[in-house]
């Protein structure tokens, strides 16, 4: 079997998050990604812990657990644009490639001539994606960008946390994981209109502009009756009851999409009458009167402990669950499998192996592969300088001595 982009090379200048999500997610496909990082420093998030892996001894090495999340089935090459040289190689480099992306701020690539409009008229097919924190035009485009900032501008922060607490961000990095997916996608599209027509082009992504696009109905919301949305904590803008509740022994979720799912937690609750109540009968009326409803809940889910709940529950129809630690998701059997867990081999941990986060795709015909494990930085630099532009040892040797890999 071979991977849907067996055969496609990537030209990768990403660190931190979104680039290399994108980046990842490509080689997780089969493409063939060159990871491009600076000598003796590399990807800013090798030195983003601890935790690190661990070696033989049980010292930490310098690859964190940031830098793994994201760099898998990539290999890593030293080389210094900002030098004559190193802008030369860059380009023979680019030559052989089919997607190039990077996410320096905005002009930066120019002042390496490696910028789009330096390199398309010599590779027209080239697909090149820049991922900048507000994109390449408008008052905001010469700032950087991080996730948090786009949290904040993009309004996700506003509506994230409980009603009387500081605005929240999300737990993990969402602007940049979504700005890593949104790009993904765009360059996708932009190989099939190249199968087409023979033509690459650009692509300008910003996370500011992927975090306003996932505001999605909350945004919506907001559209449509003039009303700006507020913090809501974990309940639902639209649905009700949506909620963590507590229950004998902790919490749970419950999760009510329809009338009918109601009636049936109502039921299985051994409270049939609020089914029936004029105020709760019809999700619109629980929407208006949530606090009300919320009054009374409490007392009733207590009754119970989670997994009379959450077993309960899933067999009447009524979407359900418990709320994991991450140690309890990486243990749950769903999890599980699904094979949502990994291992591979890595030259410097301890145990020979280190732990990844496993891709959720489930191809039928050409599954993803998990061929090389996060590289060491510039692992692969003579490999890559030979295979793919035929170089000498020699010639090599002469460039890293000159500092240009």
């Amino acid at each position: 079997m071979t991977a849907p982009l067996e055969g496609l090379r990537v030209f990768d200048l990403t660190r931190i998050l979104a680039g290399p999500t994108c980046t990842q997610l490509l080689g997780d496909l089969g493409a063939d990604v060159i990871k491009v990082e600076r000598p003796s420093a590399g990807d800013d998030t090798r030195k983003w812990g601890p935790p690190y892996v661990k070696d033989a001894d049980g010292h930490d090495t310098r690859e964190s657990a940031y830098y793994l999340s994201s760099n898998r089935n990539k290999r890593s090459i030293t080389l210094d644009i900002a030098k004559p040289e190193g802008q030369a190689l860059a380009r023979r480099l680019i030559a052989g490639c089919d997607i190039m992306i990077e996410n320096f701020k905005v002009g930066d690539m120019a002042k390496y001539g490696l910028s789009y409009d330096d390199l398309k008229g010599e590779f027209p097919g080239l697909i090149y994606c820049s991922i900048t924190g507000f994109g390449q035009t408008g008052p905001y485009a010469p700032r950087a960008g991080y996730d948090l900032l786009a949290q904040g501008v993009g309004g996700i922060m506003s509506v994230t946390g409980e009603p009387d607490r500081p605005p929240m961000k999300v737990g993990v990095g969402i602007a940049d994981v979504m700005c890593g997916m949104y790009a993904t996608v765009a360059i996708l599209a932009a190989l099939r209109h190249r199968e087409r027509t023979g033509e690459g082009q650009y692509i300008d992504l910003g996370l500011l502009d992927t975090q306003v696009s996932w505001l999605v109905n909350v945004g919506l919301n907001y559209l449509t009756s003039g009303e700006v949305p507020t913090r809501v904590g974990n309940e639902h803008p639209n649905i009700v009851p949506y909620n963590v509740m507590p229950c004998a022994d902790g919490y749970f979720i419950l999760a009510v999409g329809n009338d009918s799912q109601f009636a049936k937690f109502c039921a299985f609750a051994g409270r049939p009458e609020l089914a029936e109540d004029p105020r709760f009968a019809t999700n619109e009326q629980r929407v208006r009167n949530r606090e009300a409803l919320y009054d009374l809940l409490p007392a009733i889910t207590r009754e119970k402990s989670q997994a009379e709940w959450v077993e309960g529950l899933a067999q009447c129809g009524v979407p359900c669950s418990p709320v994991n630690n991450v140690d309890q998701v990486f243990a749950d059997p769903q999890v599980q499998a699904r094979g949502m867990r990994i291992s591979m081999p890595h030259p410097l941990a301890g145990k020979g192996e280190v732990d990844l986060i496993g891709n959720p795709i489930k191809y039928s015909g050409t599954p993803v592969s998990y061929r090389r494990p996060p590289p060491v930085l510039g692992q692969h630099s003579d490999e890559v300088l030979r295979d793919l532009l035929g170089l000498p040892d020699s010639e090599i040797a002469v460039l890293r001595e000159r500092g240009v890999i």
